[in-house]
């Protein structure tokens, strides 16, 4: 979304901290790294007007693939500015930096260079790739940037954007370009599925990592779209998927379309780190509105299927904090022992949050969170639903909050849960 219009309330202070870090006259590069769709663009513009220098804007998301010395022509040009400008300096602004090859190399080459020579440009680089932006920054850049991180909108920010409702947000997702195609669900999952996911897929995944198996890929992501919120073992994976493949392969393209903000796979929690990588993973979606599009179902359909909705009422409270935790020491777990299931366990080293979401469809007493306590002895557990917090407040509470909210009374979890939410 680059319309430039104000950021919904939760992004102001990702573009506050942006301008603060902008303004400063330490030598950071400074990133922002997040899927397609997410508003890093947006939130460039915004700081480019509330800063008021000098700004050389470009963009490497053409039909070409540009090389290195595009981005040597690019520099030069903030450099020229910057001298008109003198002692007040220039800002570049490198958008979808990923698509250039060994682009890391060159920038850390002309970034050095303005070091030495004391030239007053600042550099802003945006990549809707996040995982490839990070292996670009670690493999030239160490010690020369700082990261935002822009994620998935959440419920909170199309609500106040688009005045949505909660069942709106539960179908259709956190995708702002797609908000206006919502009364035409068809040409909203066209949109979805070939301006934003195929492209990612093709452009983000496919065309800057190898993949020997693209077909296998793409059946994958579908995969995950159908069975989000299940956990699901990769030998079953590999029984439900066409092309040839193994657990290894699986793996790995799991960790790309997470990487590329698409898709995600759990682990089992466990105080033992080699149990955890080596546990089954629980599919998750990063947006629900990847499950509708994929499914193809019509919005009255889905309010009908108790199952499926209670799928995306699940995977929206998972998306919502795998989404909003803070990158370092904070992560989201799951934990299934027999038929005993938590579905979200927040883990800081230290702190342990067990979070059990209820909808209409999974009603009943929740046995997962009292065979839970008796073996971890978890800090704060919450039901989310049912008679425990309601969805909607419970989606507007960012993941490293609920290491800090007053924790209930475990009787209150022995109740069994009632409506669809």
């Amino acid at each position: 979304m680059s319309d430039g219009t104000d950021p919904p309330a939760f992004r102001r202070p990702v573009l506050a901290e942006l301008i603060r870090r902008l303004r400063e006259a330490t030598h950071r590069i400074q990133v922002l790294s997040g899927p397609r769709q997410s508003g890093k663009t947006t939130l460039a513009q915004q700081a480019i007007r509330e800063l008021g220098v000098p700004t050389h804007y470009a963009s490497a998301d053409g039909s070409r693939v540009p090389g290195p010395s595009w981005i040597e022509v690019q520099w030069n040009t903030a450099r020229e500015l910057a001298a008109a400008k003198g002692a007040g300096g220039a800002l570049l602004v490198l958008d979808e930096i990923q698509k250039v090859p060994s682009w890391s190399g060159t920038v850390k080459a002309l970034w050095d260079e303005d070091a030495r020579n004391g030239i007053r440009v600042k550099a802003m680089i945006l990549g809707s790739a996040p995982l490839l932006v990070q292996r670009g920054l670690g493999e030239s850049l160490a010690g020369r940037f700082e990261i935002l991180r822009v994620p998935h909108w959440s419920f909170a920010e199309m609500a106040g954007a688009f005045g949505w409702d909660l069942d709106r947000y539960l179908l259709f997702g956190g995708y702002p370009g797609a908000a206006s195609l919502v009364d035409e669900p068809e040409r909203w999952r066209a949109y979805i599925l070939d301006s934003l996911v195929e492209t990612t897929l093709s452009r983000d995944v496919l065309l800057l990592s190898r993949i020997d198996k693209p077909a296998l890929l793409r059946q994958l992501f579908h995969l995950v779209c159908e069975y989000s919120g299940q956990i699901l073992s990769f030998q079953k994976m590999l029984g439900q998927l066409q092309d040839v493949g193994n657990t290894t392969t699986l793996s790995h393209y799991l960790s790309l379309l997470d990487g590329a903000g698409l898709v995600a796979g759990l682990q089992k929690f466990s105080k033992r780190r080699v149990r955890q990588r080596g546990s089954i993973p629980k599919l998750l979606v990063r947006n629900t509105a990847l499950m509708t599009a994929v499914s193809g179902i019509c919005p009255d359909a889905a309010r009908q299927d108790r199952a499926f909705w209670g799928r995306l009422v699940e995977s929206s409270v998972g998306a919502h904090l795998l989404n909003t935790l803070p990158r370092g020491g904070q992560e989201l777990f799951y934990w299934r022992e027999r038929s005993a299931e938590v579905d979200f366990v927040l883990f800081d080293g230290r702190t342990t949050v067990a979070i059990e979401v209820k909808s209409g469809s999974r009603s009943g007493p929740t046995e997962g969170l009292e065979r839970f306590r008796g073996a971890f002895h978890p800090h704060r557990q919450f039901l989310v639903g049912g008679s425990g917090v309601p969805l909607e407040p419970a989606l507007r509470i960012p993941g490293r909050d609920w290491y800090h909210l007053p924790a209930p009374s475990p009787r209150s979890f022995d109740r069994p849960a009632s409506g669809r939410r």
